[in-house]
């Protein structure tokens, strides 16, 4: 069977996670900002004016007990729809932030057994880029090709890469949104035999140029205004990137089976604080049925009554 490569880059996603104080690997190899006066740096933190250039240097560590090669590029860093993780472009895929401004003095290095190499980096801004920020990483690719596993031969290419947390000097403007605010209720059939939940679903979206630490509570209210829930979420991510937008889930446990109220969620981060609402009409299938039945009945009474009344006259 011919084998069907596939370059994945599911470690790199993950070790590009939530905001850690040590440089990012996967036991292997790592991939972190060279020392500088100023001591160790877990991530690239530059600033520039637009046009302007930086100059910096990665260093890339072998771990291992035999040389590695890799390739080397600047990528563009985005939210996961999965859940908001930090993640970069592949380099395959085209760059056209921070990814596509960095340029390496060598885009293929080879480390030997133990030991790393540090390799120097321009960062030029364009004349006309936008102001805020523009994230993205320096990556270290390993050029091997690993085995998948599973029935269908796939290749597999891991990759590391430390961030870039690049600002273009300028104004800021944070900006944030909770947009299609939707409940999913899942009520049983007759009312008691379990307990009945909800899903509420939300899009998260950063429409300024600067990247949030946003957070999220999520308030019900029933009839009369009755608080029904009052909670501060926890699966947020931890950094909304700028112009980025994900769809988030939260499981609403022993919702009620019969009311009629609105949910609300409130995000809010620095200098921000937004709000979007949904409605719901929370009623047992049963009762559903029965009320659905006695209204057609009722309809149909009234229907006949004005026919019978028409044809007195």
């Amino acid at each position: 069977m011919r084998t069907l490569y596939a370059i994945l880059v599911g470690a790199l996603l993950v070790l590009l996670g939530a905001p850690t104080a040590h440089a990012a690997e996967n036991g292997e190899w790592a991939v972190f900002p060279a020392a500088s006066e100023l001591g160790s740096r877990p991530y690239f933190y530059l600033s520039a004016d637009a046009g302007g250039t930086v100059t910096d240097r990665v260093t890339v560590s072998n771990k291992t007990a035999a040389p590695l090669t890799f390739r080397l590029y600047g990528a563009d860093a985005y939210n996961t729809a999965r859940d908001g993780g930090f993640a970069v472009r592949t380099r395959e895929e085209k760059q056209t932030g921070a990814g596509a401004w960095i340029r390496l003095s060598h885009d293929r290095v080879t480390v030997p057994a133990r030991s790393w190499v540090t390799v120097p980096f321009t960062l030029a801004v364009p004349a006309d880029a936008e102001p805020g920020d523009h994230p993205g990483a320096v990556v270290a690719l390993d050029e091997r090709i690993a085995s998948g596993g599973g029935s269908v031969a796939v290749g597999v290419q891991r990759a590391v890469g430390a961030r870039v947390y690049l600002r273009v000097n300028g104004p800021t403007v944070p900006a944030l949104s909770v947009e299609d605010v939707t409940l999913d209720q899942d009520r049983p059939v007759v009312p008691g035999t379990r307990e009945s939940s909800a899903l509420v679903s939300y899009t998260l979206h950063n429409r300024g140029n600067v990247t949030l630490n946003p957070r999220v509570a999520l308030r019900a209210e029933g009839v009369f205004g009755r608080t029904l829930l009052d909670r501060d979420l926890a699966r947020i991510p931890a950094e909304l990137l700028p112009r980025q937008k994900i769809r988030l889930t939260e499981r609403w446990t022993d919702a009620p089976q019969f009311d009629w109220g609105q949910v609300t969620l409130t995000a809010t981060a620095k200098d921000v604080r937004e709000s979007a609402h949904a409605s719901f009409l929370a009623l047992p299938w049963l009762v559903g049925v029965v009320l659905l039945v006695l209204g057609t009945g009722a309809g149909g009474w009234a229907l006949l009554r004005r026919r019978r009344a028409a044809a007195g006259h």
